[in-house]
């Protein structure tokens, strides 16, 4: 089932920490602080499938204490027989995918026991994006001592759950700087790139978390000249306020286009 989203105004303030984390040695870290934050996740799990069969467990972070060791039998041999495989690769294209709701009926008896009953999981969710060849499959789960997710949380993973696919796929793509996929968002991406250099360097360090006073110190201009390139630039945007600058970059990278 392809996600169409809750709108990108909702998911702006929810996932912009672990936006701006994609390229940093701590985004695993970030992504799950942001996901408990928002959903309540326990734990996550991201792989990389090709359609030529191979399989990667390429992020575990979380609560489960034997999440690598669950990683690793589902890129070994688990993901053949995974029930969301059909979805996942009917839905090749770049458009997100919100994988069906959690049940255990879906599952054989022995992929059962080993990747929810051993491991005390109780409820999952899932989302996947495809770039190129590799399809990400990002999974949240919940553990015993958290019970299943609620309608209001899984509300919100579908909400922000195309920003997250883009990042996480994003992420493992490339190893640039955040600084260097902004410029690289800036310079090439409608409507950010009819913004003169001036105002992309202050736009960016905005969406870097810099304030307004490190901004003017770090381009060597006045504070009054930062005030107004920043002003410049969301006129020309049609915002007016931070929020909104990240609600663009965040459905930039939502697109399929934000991936290349």
């Amino acid at each position: 089932m392809r996600s169409h989203g809750a709108g990108s105004g909702l998911a702006v303030g929810n996932v912009a920490s672990a936006v701006l984390a994609i390229g940093r040695p701590d985004f695993p870290k970030v992504l799950i602080e942001t996901l408990r934050r928002q959903a309540g996740v326990g734990h996550c799990m991201v792989f990389a499938l090709t359609r030529a069969g191979a399989a990667s467990c390429l992020l575990d972070a979380g609560n489960i204490p034997t999440g690598a060791d669950l990683g690793a039998a589902y890129a070994g041999q688990f993901h053949e027989s995974d029930p969301n495989r059909d979805a996942l690769f009917e839905g090749e294209g770049g458009a997100p995918i919100m994988l069906p709701a959690f049940a255990p009926r879906m599952y054989s008896a022995r992929y059962r026991k080993i990747f929810f009953n051993d491991s005390d999981i109780v409820d999952k969710c899932a989302t996947a994006i495809w770039t190129g060849d590799i399809c990400f499959y990002v999974n949240f789960y919940r553990i015993t001592s958290q019970g299943r997710f609620g309608d209001a949380e899984r509300a919100r993973l579908q909400a922000i759950a195309p920003a997250i696919g883009a990042s996480v796929a994003r992420h493992f793509q490339q190893a640039a700087t955040p600084d260097q996929n902004l410029a690289a968002l800036f310079a090439t991406r409608a409507p950010l790139c009819a913004l003169t250099p001036r105002e992309q360097e202050v736009c960016r360090h905005i969406l870097l978390g810099f304030s307004s006073e490190a901004i003017s110190q770090g381009l060597g201009i006045s504070l009054h000249s930062t005030l107004t390139y920043r002003k410049r630039a969301y006129e020309r945007l049609g915002i007016s306020s931070q929020n909104e600058l990240f609600a663009i970059v965040l459905s930039l990278l939502s697109g399929p286009q934000g991936l290349n």
